[in-house]
Order: structure tokens, then C-alpha cells, then sequence
């Protein structure tokens, strides 16, 4: 479960204050479909569908009291289970998959997994003290608005198309701030030819002078003012998405691999595309992987397809460990901030006898590890740039 402090895992739902943002739906058609489809009462009326189907198809199975009761303690035997679909539990079971291997019926068994009880008629009311408690458990649930048909499993997982998750929103309001403040702020003042006026002016055009003079052109060498605009805005991407993480109830899209790795791909698609329009695509796939070596024909056979399976197994490696690192770091400082304050607020703290003492210092060293955790925003930010300018600049020239 998400907390209010630390956002490391990406979920389909802003959470916020309790008291902020009441649930107050008055009937079950009034709750998003996948959190009926979490009810028991609706898992059960599915299983037995899906039983009904099964026993058409003349399976050996067990009778459906003693399937229903296994079913139950399949659930609650591990808390990841909750809320999964008869379906899934089926597929746990001896009986089913020894007979699905071989059944004539196994092609049309996707069809009932995908839509084993049409939600349309599903016709059961809740009774007041369920939705009183389902509301309570959805105060401080901003749940995102699924605007592009996305299909929701539970509000950590998604069931089918395009789901809106908090992670990805933002993104798009990171994306637009920089489009506002350098696009919409900072380019027209700049394309005047004035000098720079204000502490705003003269901050934004500081970290884009040093990023171009310390870190692109030093890296790449010549031909780096082409790179110099994605070079910027990988940096200011990746430190908008940092800073985030520092804000109350929000997150850092940093902390998901996803994230990462296609910033990382960015990098590697963009060496590989200039590092073509250069030197030809046999020139970068071979030419820029394996250096001349003047070698007799029996050791060239030899040495140089290991040196280029070498060196392609080391590049990737490299992009990888790009992804890797950057999402390291933040979901690092988040679960160290966890542990501290789990000093304190965790179930064991709050029954320990020196609990005052424990929360104090929990508050106090957490209020010091989040200064570091805004310095590390901005370090990361950096390294992965630089990094990213390394690995372009040896793309894009003869080494």
C-alpha cells in the first residue's frame, strides 16, 4: 500500500489526507468496476460461471463446496493473492493444467479467462455497512481517470489497454512545466539579444551554459551543440521527475524502471542514429566496435569476432547499467527514509516504551536525509547526463 511519505511504487491513484478527499459513494454502481470486481461477493458469483462453463466441458474436478473453500484459502494465504480471479487460482491447480494440456477445449479456455462473467450482469446490491467500509478504504484515493479505456485489475495493476498511472500524469505535467518555463519563458527572452535580467533569467541560463560547456562539449567533443538541446532536456527531465519525489503525496517517476530504461534507450538510439548518418551502418555496427589492429589472418579469425562480441555485450551492458544506476539511487534514499521513520511509526515503534525519544529522532534524521535526497536529485540528474554525453560522443566518433 502506497504511503503519504514515500511514493516508491507506481499505482493508478493519488493518495492525499484522509480528510482532503472524502469517498462518498451511495451504491455499488457508483464504485470504479475493477473495485467491484475486487468484492468477494463478485468473485464468487465469477467462480461460479466459470465453474459452470468447466463443468460443461465435462472436466474431472472437484465438487464445487470443496473448490470454493479451497479457492478461499488460496486467497488468503498470501495478501498478494487478494482480490485475484477464480481464473488465476485455476491455473494453480493440478487437476486443471494435467487436463488442459491435452483437452480439445484448451483454445477456448483464453476466451473464458479474458471474459469469464460479463460485468453488465452483475446485478447484486452491497449492503450499507460494505460500502460505508469501502469508502473509508478509498478516503485520500484520487483515482486517476483511465480518460484513454485502460482496464484496471486494482489500483497497483492494470488489466488490458492504456492505463493512466500516477507515475506517467507526472510525467506529462513535468514535460509541461519545462515546455512552460523554457519554451514559453526563457526562448523568446533569449532570441531577443538582451542580457539577462532577474534571478530566474540568470539561473536558467547558468545551468543551461554549464551543461553545455562542462559537460557536452568536453564529452563529445566536436559536433556537440547538435546534442547540447537533448543533452538539456534529459537533465531537466530527469531532475523535474527527482523533484517530484521530494514533494508530499506525489512520487518520483525516477523510481520506476520503465522510466529509466527509456530514458536510457534515448541515449543509446541517439548514438547509434548519428553514429550511422557518420560512418554507415556497417561502419558503426562493425568499425566503431572492433579498432584496427594490423594481426596475421590466424589471429585476426580469432581475436576479433571475440573482441566484437566483447564489445557489444559491454555496450548494452553500459546502457543498461545507465537505467540501473539512476533508478538505484532513488529508490534507495526512499527505502532508507522508510526504515527511519519505521522506527517510529511502525506498529513495534508506536508500543515501544521510549517512543517519544524514537520519534524525535526519527523526525530529525529523516529531515537531514531528505536534505541529502535533494542534493542527490540534482547529482543524478548530472551523472546520467554526462554518462549520456560519454556514450554519444563514442558513438559518434573514431576510437
Amino acid at each position: 500500500m502506497a504511503s503519504a511519505i514515500l511514493h516508491i511504487k507506481d499505482s493508478y491513484y493519488f493518495e492525499v489526507p484522509k480528510f482532503l478527499w472524502r469517498s462518498d459513494r451511495s451504491a455499488r454502481e457508483n464504485f470504479e468496476e475493477f473495485w467491484v470486481k475486487l468484492d468477494a461477493d463478485y468473485q464468487l458469483w465469477e467462480a461460479e460461471r466459470v465453474y459452470g462453463q468447466l463443468a460443461q466441458w465435462e472436466l474431472e474436478m472437484p465438487a464445487w463446496p470443496e473448490l470454493q473453500s479451497q479457492y478461499s484459502q488460496w486467497k488468503h494465504a498470501d495478501h498478494h493473492r487478494m482480490g485475484s480471479p477464480f481464473t488465476q487460482f485455476l491455473q494453480t491447480q493440478d487437476w486443471f493444467t494435467e487436463q488442459f494440456e491435452d483437452a480439445s477445449w484448451a483454445h477456448d479456455w483464453s476466451t473464458v479467462r479474458e471474459s469469464a462473467a460479463p460485468f453488465a450482469e452483475y446485478s447484486h446490491t452491497w449492503a450499507p455497512e460494505k460500502i460505508e467500509g469501502y469508502n473509508r478504504a478509498l478516503d485520500g484515493k484520487i483515482v486517476i481517470p483511465q480518460v484513454f479505456g485502460g482496464q484496471l485489475r486494482n489500483l497497483y495493476e492494470k488489466e488490458s489497454g492504456i492505463a493512466l498511472s500516477k507515475f506517467m500524469v507526472i510525467e506529462a505535467v513535468v514535460a509541461l512545466l519545462l515546455g512552460i518555463i523554457f519554451i514559453g519563458f526563457l526562448a523568446p527572452r533569449v532570441a531577443a539579444g538582451g542580457r539577462p535580467l532577474g534571478r530566474v533569467w540568470n539561473l536558467l541560463e547558468a545551468i543551461l551554459l554549464f551543461l553545455r560547456d562542462q559537460v557536452a562539449r568536453p564529452a563529445i567533443g566536436h559536433g556537440a551543440d547538435r546534442f547540447v538541446p537533448l543533452l538539456w532536456t534529459i537533465f531537466l527531465f530527469i531532475l523535474g521527475c527527482n523533484l517530484f519525489g521530494m514533494l508530499p503525496w506525489a512520487g518520483a517517476p525516477t523510481g520506476s524502471f520503465g522510466v529509466t530504461f527509456g530514458m536510457a534507450l534515448v541515449t543509446f538510439f541517439t548514438g547509434w542514429m548519428f553514429g550511422i548518418f557518420k560512418f554507415g551502418l556497417s561502419g558503426i555496427v562493425y568499425g566503431q566496435l572492433v579498432p584496427h589492429m594490423d594481426l596475421p589472418i590466424y589471429m585476426a579469425v580469432v581475436l576479433k569476432p571475440m573482441i566484437y562480441v566483447i564489445e557489444v555485450v559491454g555496450m548494452l551492458i553500459k546502457h543498461g547499467v545507465l537505467a540501473v544506476r539512476l533508478l538505484a539511487n532513488m529508490v534507495a534514499g526512499h527505502v532508507v527514509l522508510l526504515g527511519i521513520l519505521g522506527l517510529a511509526f511502525s506498529l513495534e515503534g508506536a508500543l515501544s516504551p521510549s517512543w517519544g525519544l524514537t520519534a524525535v529522532i526519527a523526525v530529525v534524521c529523516s529531515t537531514l536525509f531528505s536534505c541529502l535526497e535533494l542534493f542527490v536529485a540534482f547529482l543524478q540528474a548530472y551523472i546520467f547526463t554526462f554518462l549520456s554525453a560519454l556514450f554519444i560522443g563514442a558513438a559518434t566518433h573514431k576510437h
